[in-house]
């Protein structure tokens, strides 16, 4: 059966200031997560489910979905506030989104195979996509997997970044950390400030981009901690639910492994305006060397 790419497009991207989904940055007008379906095709997945908002469907098919539709099943799910279990509603004043959790389980009803979840603003390259497709065949009944990069491959040079730092046991995840301001200091040493405090760290580390693998079984236990959540924190109006959370508190339950699969490959985003014409240029020469074609769609 052949995986599924599951891509969370739904966020509004506020540090970037627009929406970074919809941002041409390939030579022919590419968006990043185009890299994402073209390299995902070549690895053998199957079909593409992007998690949207409604209120951007129209722009979003037309200057992204249409391009591929006769190379890959295309379907869409939709993350929406007030899509909550049944007992469950929408907090006066909330606007913040529920988080990551629930855009996945949005997917659950055009998901019925092994699937790869992924951002759509970020560039994780070939070698992650044809890793977590092998990576599928390995894994036993309710395990999971992720592709981690090095921390150092992972950096903006215009602004701290949030990373989630993997402990390691044994080829498992054991643990996330989460550092929510990652920096490089002027001496180019990587370091993590957390309460007023700065700790050096080696670049070596291997974080979590958010490329997560997951048997379909997994919505079920999704439904199920959705309802666990908002029963602790859906009075919260800007509480949300993470997938780095949600598989941590598995991990800690016995209910599943994570399997961590290596890359060392160069991850990179548009976290910040001044990023974009890294990308530009980084995308450019990848399409001079042949890497990618002229034309990714003909």
């Amino acid at each position: 059966m052949k995986p599924t790419l599951v891509i969370m497009a739904a966020g509004m991207g506020s540090r970037y200031g627009g929406l970074k989904q919809l941002d041409p940055v390939g030579p022919n007008g590419e968006t990043l997560l185009e890299y994402s379906i073209f390299d995902a095709i070549k690895a053998g997945f199957g079909k593409v489910v992007f998690v949207i908002r409604h209120d951007f469907e129209n722009e979003f098919k037309e200057q992204v979905g249409r391009k591929f539709t006769d190379q890959i099943d295309v379907q869409y799910a939709f993350q929406s506030l007030e899509d909550l279990p049944d007992g469950f509603s929408l907090p006066e004043g909330r606007t913040k989104p529920w988080g990551t959790g629930q855009a996945v389980l949005a997917c659950k009803d055009v998901v019925a195979e092994p699937f790869c979840v992924q951002n759509a603003d970020d560039f994780y390259g070939a070698e992650a996509y044809q890793t977590i497709a092998a990576g599928f065949q390995a894994l036993e009944n309710g395990d999971s997997c992720m592709v981690g990069y090095k921390l150092k491959n992972t950096l903006s040079p215009f602004g701290s970044v949030s990373r989630g730092v993997c402990e390691i046991q044994e080829g498992y995840l054991s643990e996330v950390n989460e550092r929510t301001e990652i920096i490089t200091n002027d001496s180019g040493t990587v370091q993590y400030i957390e309460n007023g405090a700065v700790t050096d760290m080696t670049g070596e580390e291997m974080v979590s981009m958010n490329f997560w693998g997951f048997a379909p079984e997994f919505f079920q236990t999704l439904e199920e901690k959705f309802v666990a959540f908002l029963t602790e924190k859906g009075g919260e109006l800007k509480s949300e639910w993470y997938i780095p959370d949600i598989v941590t508190r598995m991990m800690e339950n016995g209910e599943t492994k994570i399997k961590v699969l290596s890359s060392d490959a160069q991850w990179f985003g548009v976290t910040y305006p001044d990023d974009r014409p890294s990308v530009v240029k980084a995308l450019q020469a990848m399409h001079d060397a042949g890497t990618y074609p002229a034309q990714l769609w003909e």
